[in-house]
């Protein structure tokens, strides 16, 4: 790329995408934090078990799992596979792929869920929600909504 100037942050840029990196971490870290100690769960398997719960018949081929999730297939495997072993998850044969498998979300899995999901909700609304005004909310979402569509431009609406 010889030839290309940098465009540099100026500073108003610099102290915004310094704001937004310091606040994205620290929100999921004391969220993470929070469920680890509430429940024992880390964030990715609360995000695996939520994303379960709203499939229909509460299952996902693994790779529809990884992608929902924003995870590596491996990454997605190894965090299922510790589902399994507590009870949470369950792998099946994917009926019409013999190579693909689906993770389907138990009974006990839903439990822990739903269990798991007032603390959580609670985390999400004193930490991000509750010291935004509601314009302020508003703009979150637009502006979110905006960087999801200039990254991810062919994901479904």
């Amino acid at each position: 790329m010889i030839g290309v100037m940098t465009r540099w942050l100026d500073p108003d840029e610099q102290r915004t995408w310094r704001a937004f990196l310091t606040a994205s971490r620290a929100l999921m870290e004391t969220l993470d934090r929070e469920l680890q100690r509430d429940t024992g769960m880390p964030h990715a398997y609360y995000e695996i078990l939520v994303r379960l719960s709203e499939a229909p018949g509460r299952r996902l081929r693994m790779s529809e799992l990884a992608d929902a999730s924003g995870s590596s297939r491996s990454r997605l495997s190894h965090a299922v596979a510790r589902l399994e072993e507590a009870g949470w998850v369950r792998r099946e044969n994917c009926p019409t792929d013999r190579r693909g498998q689906l993770a389907v979300l138990t009974d006990h899995g839903f439990e822990v869920l739903a269990a798991a999901a007032p603390g959580h909700v609670e985390g999400v609304r004193s930490h991000l929600f509750d010291p935004l005004t509601p314009a302020q909310v508003d703009q979150l979402r637009r502006i979110s909504e905006a960087i999801i569509d200039h990254l991810q431009p062919d994901r479904p609406a």
